[in-house]
Formats: C-alpha cells, sequence, structure tokens
C-alpha cells in the first residue's frame, strides 16, 4: 500500500480566503490539532508578506515537533531569508519556493521568456539549499504550461535538488484526465523522476479540485495538498478529509493511503470552521452535518436493516459520536468540566471559570445546553486581544411607525463606564452606531454573518462580523440566545481584535498558487 505524503496549507493558503484572517493564538491552536490529525507536512504561512505573518510562522514552528514545517517564498532572495528567519527552532523545517510557468503569467505578470523563468528558479533553488536541507519547488500555473516547458522545469528541480516538485492546477481549470495526464507524462520523461515526490496542488473553481487530485495519485503523484475543509483563495483547494477518506474507503482501486488519524477528522474541521468563520455547509462530503443523517423512509428502512446500505462510512471512523452527557442549569463544575475534556479541551481555572459562567447563564435560558453550545461558549471566550471594550448592556426599542433606537453600556479598560444612545436603519445598526459613538472608531462593517448553533426556539445564535478600517481587517465573533446580544458582542469582539492588530499591523501580501 503506497503512502501518500500530506501537505496542509489551511494556514497559508486557507487564511486566503476572503475574510480570513487568524491571528497568531489561532494559528498555533490550528496548527496543534493538525499535529494531532497527523498531518506530515504544514506549510504555516508566507513570512515575506509582513512582519505579522513572520512571526505567526516563527510561534508554530516552535509549537509543534512532530510535522515537517513549511514556509512559503518567492524564487527572491529576500523571500528565502525571511523563511530562514521564520523557520528558527523548527525541529523539520522545509522552504517552498515558486515560480510561474505558463505563458499568461510569463507574458503578463514575470514579463519574461522561458530562459529568463528557467535561470530564476535555478538561482532561486541553489540560494535556499544554503540554509535549507528540504526544498520544495512549484511551478505557479503548471496546468497552463506547456509540456516541453514542464519537463524541462522538473529537470532543473531534479538536477539542482529540490525534495519534491508541486504541480499546481492553481486555477482550478484541469479535467482529471488532463491533470493526471501531466504526472504521468513527467514520470515517462523526466530523468531522475524517482529522485523527487511530486505533488498535486487544486483548486476548486469549476468543483474538479478532490477529483483532479485522486487522478494524480493514480498517475503516480507522492504527495497532495489541500486545506481543512476545502477552505482557499476563490472557491477553494482540495478538501484533505475528501482524498483521505476517498483512499480509506477504497483502498483496493487507489492502493494507497495517507497515514492521518482519521478520528480527528470531525474535530479539526469543526475548530478550522469557528476559528476561519467559514461555515461548513450541510451537504459537505465527509463533514458537512448532513453526511451522516438519514431522512428518507425508504433509506431510514434500509439502516435500521444494515447500515452498510446508504453509509459508505462510519460517522465513529471521523471522530462523530453522540453525546450522551445532557448538560443543563443543575450540572455542577465537575460535569462541566469532563464534558469540556471530552470535547478536546483542558481550560486553566480562570478560563474555565470565564465558560462556566457563561455556560450557566446558557442554561438558565435553554433546557438543554448540546455540544454545540458549549463549543460556541468556548471559542467566544477564548479571546487572544485584551477587552479594551466590554459590552455590559443594550437596550433597543423598535415599532413599526418608529425609528429604532440602542442604547448601549459598555466598560473601558480603564474601569470606566460609557453610555450612548443612537438611531440606525434597524436594531443592529442602531446598536453598532451606539457603539461607534462610545469607542469613536470609524470602521466599516465589511460582513455581517448569523447562523443557529443549534436547534429549536431556544437556539443560542452566534454572529460572525468582519470589521475594516484602513486596510485593516480583522474578525469578531459574539453568541447568545438574543441575536441583538450576538451582533452586539461579535461588533465589540471585532473592535477589540482592531485594536490589537492595529499595533503592530502591516500591509500583507496574498500569494496564490
Amino acid at each position: 500500500m503506497r503512502k501518500i505524503y500530506v501537505f496542509d496549507t489551511t494556514l497559508r493558503d486557507g487564511e486566503q480566503s476572503p475574510g480570513v484572517n487568524l491571528n497568531t493564538r489561532e494559528k498555533v491552536e490550528i496548527a496543534h490539532q493538525l499535529e494531532r490529525l497527523g498531518i506530515d507536512r504544514m506549510e504555516a504561512g508566507f513570512p515575506a508578506a509582513s512582519p505579522g505573518d513572520l512571526a505567526a510562522v516563527n510561534a508554530v514552528a516552535n509549537a509543534v515537533k512532530n510535522v515537517t514545517v513549511i514556509g512559503l517564498s518567492r524564487s527572491r532572495e529576500q523571500d528565502i531569508d525571511a523563511v530562514k528567519e521564520a523557520l528558527k527552532g523548527a525541529q523539520d523545517p522545509c522552504i517552498h519556493v515558486f515560480l510561474a510557468t505558463s505563458p499568461i503569467h510569463r507574458q503578463h505578470k514575470l514579463r519574461m521568456d522561458k530562459a529568463q523563468v528557467l535561470d530564476t528558479a535555478r538561482s532561486a533553488i541553489r540560494y535556499a539549499k544554503k540554509t535549507f536541507s528540504k526544498i520544495e519547488f512549484s511551478l505557479e500555473d503548471a496546468g497552463r504550461t506547456e509540456y516541453d516547458f514542464l519537463v524541462e522545469m522538473v529537470n532543473m528541480a531534479v538536477e539542482e535538488g529540490a525534495a519534491v516538485v508541486n504541480i499546481p492546477d492553481t486555477v482550478g481549470y484541469l479535467s482529471p484526465y488532463e491533470y493526471g495526464n501531466i504526472f504521468k507524462h513527467l514520470k515517462e520523461n523526466v530523468h531522475g523522476i524517482e529522485k523527487v515526490q511530486l505533488s498535486a496542488h487544486c483548486h476548486n473553481d469549476l468543483g474538479m479540485a478532490t477529483a483532479n487530485t485522486l487522478a494524480a495519485i493514480l498517475n503516480g503523484a507522492d504527495q497532495i495538498e489541500g486545506t481543512i475543509n476545502g477552505i482557499g483563495e476563490r472557491a477553494g483547494n482540495t478538501a484533505i478529509e475528501e482524498i483521505a477518506m476517498a483512499l480509506e474507503t477504497r483502498q483496493e482501486f487507489f492502493q494507497a493511503k495517507t497515514s492521518l488519524q482519521l478520528s480527528e477528522i470531525a474535530r479539526t474541521s469543526r475548530l478550522v470552521s469557528r476559528l476561519t468563520g467559514m461555515v461548513v455547509p450541510g451537504n459537505k462530503a465527509i463533514v458537512g452535518a448532513n453526511a451522516f443523517a438519514h431522512e428518507s423512509g425508504i433509506h431510514q428502512d434500509g439502516m435500521l436493516k444494515e447500515k452498510t446500505t446508504y453509509e459508505i462510512m462510519t460517522p465513529e471512523s471521523i471522530g462523530l459520536k453522540e453525546s450522551k452527557l445532557v448538560l443543563g442549569k443543575h450540572s455542577g463544575r465537575h460535569a462541566f468540566r469532563e464534558r469540556l475534556i471530552d470535547l478536546g479541551y483542558e481550560l486553566e481555572e480562570e478560563a474555565l471559570n470565564r465558560a462556566f459562567a457563561q455556560f450557566k447563564d446558557l442554561a438558565d435560558k435553554k433546557k438543554e445546553v448540546t455540544d454545540e453550545d458549549l463549543l460556541a461558549v468556548i471559542e467566544e471566550k477564548l479571546q487572544d486581544a485584551p477587552e479594551v471594550y466590554k459590552l455590559e448592556s443594550i437596550f433597543v426599542t423598535y415599532g413599526d411607525e418608529s425609528v429604532p433606537t440602542a442604547k448601549v453600556r459598555i466598560a473601558t479598560l480603564d474601569g470606566d463606564t460609557l453610555e450612548k444612545q443612537a438611531e440606525g436603519n434597524g436594531s443592529v445598526d442602531a446598536i453598532y452606531n451606539a457603539i461607534d459613538q462610545v469607542s469613536g472608531e470609524d470602521v466599516t462593517l465589511s460582513d455581517y454573518s448569523i447562523k443557529s448553533v443549534t436547534h429549536g426556539k431556544d437556539a443560542l445564535g452566534e454572529v460572525h462580523v468582519v470589521l475594516t478600517q484602513n486596510q485593516v481587517s480583522v474578525q469578531g465573533r459574539g453568541v447568545s440566545t438574543d441575536i441583538l446580544g450576538a451582533s452586539a458582542r461579535a461588533y465589540v469582539d471585532g473592535l477589540n481584535q482592531l485594536i490589537e492588530k492595529r499595533k503592530t499591523y502591516t500591509n500583507r501580501v496574498n500569494v496564490n498558487l
């Protein structure tokens, strides 16, 4: 059974999803979970993008021990130097150098001919080799590159000592047959191809990322690159969980598998979704809420008789299980703590106290507190930024024939209590106008979304906002059984994140492979 190495780029390509901006604590938390999942190689970020990204990559490099940590670099010496600085302290560092190769990129972006591209890439690999023993080289937009030039570039990478050569379908343009055939062609025409691992990196613009990646595996790819939940630039990347379960479920066909701890998939998906604000669709393969749900009477009858009639995988295989411990307002701290441990959270005493207080408040409003409720409470309480502003109360008036008005009371870090009243086009707008008056901040609400964490009239609502100020974007989250309260919490959380980030913000540079 051939091993397929898994290169995770959730922290780099995944973070380039519009509206996603992970702070250092969140990156490290995801990195620890990816390590538990058993990822072989982890791309922690693009250090040359900003000092903040360099610091985050360095934090990840020092936090994980059992995974290769990778930094992305353009074919420039200053980028390579930034990766060198960022990966200090990494147990197993690797640099990922890339350069575009397709005619459209050569002409319009690089303004280079083939010879210049070849020489630039060769020089970059040689320079990186002075510091790094492990180098991955990517041919950006390889999917639209001429076959003869692909062979020439890969030959060069092999000669210069690259360990991995990545063949990205950067814009999700190819069909599985076309993409798989590239790997077949390289295997047959590159001298010394056995010295390197070939890697598949696919985007999902036409919805074929998973199919293309599996086609690459069938044609000799040694490594796959993707993200958790398939997040990423534009329509996203290959979803790692889909590849892992396809190989596991169809072993007899693919004759290959990953070494992932499959029972950690659900937990990893849930964590990435909550920290990025990217909601997993209910019909998403493997990790969607409906992936193991059956409503049709015919399906239910089949499931009752034999589960394999309609389930080719079990929920237990990805780490899902039915909750047996029901938490409510009469539950004590011990039951609460044990349930959190079962969900994967071991909180320090102060954090536990804050979360327990929020849980008790929620339990007074709901008959039953579910696992989803608990996770929403925990994620809201594990904040990275200091609470410069803390929401104390809101009062909203609304009527069909009156202008919505909101009064908010907010405590500051200095111990002061500020109160303002404002009108708006709606209740949420009025609340946000009042908070703006209290804070004095001039921000743009770039995105506002609401989702129900659980079901029923007493469902816990989660509000996610994206606030922008002078090109700085941050995310804010708030949870409550009252959606106006959740909206206010999210906005105040966003302001706190903005104030913290503003201290060190530098314009970011995004890169798309």
